[in-house]
């Protein structure tokens, strides 16, 4: 397999870390073994940040996203249309719609991280214990700096994708 290339830093940290998010992308993609309702990955994102913020207005959840209003609409829409979000109006404004993940939005979010569990599972088990330790304290140590980085919400994601599987 071809080394990733980061064309801001020759830093072989950086180039690792790049890889194993392409090979994560590869690994985590649903195939023979799918899952029950298998979405696409930027409808996975919105799931689960209308998982972690129950209730979320549509422009909030564009903010988050990076998108703009109208396909953020677009999106909900299909989520809605696949009965995995449900759409309310707000009891403090009429005109806000919150969403909600409905029963089928959270299993597809179970069924995703269980399978991404069992894929990584599989990968771990063809490691040493002393590898899948250093692996451990070095994921734990790049978790941290990534939540100081990107805010404690970004890391109730991770702990909740953590509290699934285990």
């Amino acid at each position: 397999m071809p080394r990733a290339f980061h064309p801001l830093r020759d830093d072989q940290g950086v180039a690792e870390a790049c890889a194993v998010a392409e090979l994560l992308d590869v690994l985590w993609r649903p195939g023979h073994e799918a899952v029950a309702a298998p979405v696409p990955p930027s409808q996975l994102r919105a799931l689960t940040v209308i998982e972690q913020r129950d209730g979320i207005n549509l422009r909030d959840l564009g903010e988050v996203l990076g998108s703009a209003a109208p396909a953020v609409s677009r999106l909900c829409d299909r989520l809605e249309a696949a009965g995995l979000v449900r759409r309310s109006r707000a009891s403090t404004s009429r005109r806000e719609v919150e969403l909600r993940l409905s029963r089928q939005g959270h299993a597809v979010l179970a069924d995703t991280r269980a399978l991404r569990a069992r894929r990584t599972a599989e990968v771990l088990e063809r490691m040493s214990p002393e590898d899948r330790r250093a692996l451990a304290e070095g994921l734990a140590a790049f978790r941290a700096a990534a939540t100081a980085l990107t805010g404690p919400e970004a890391g109730t994601a991770a702990d909740a994708a953590l509290s699934d599987t285990a």
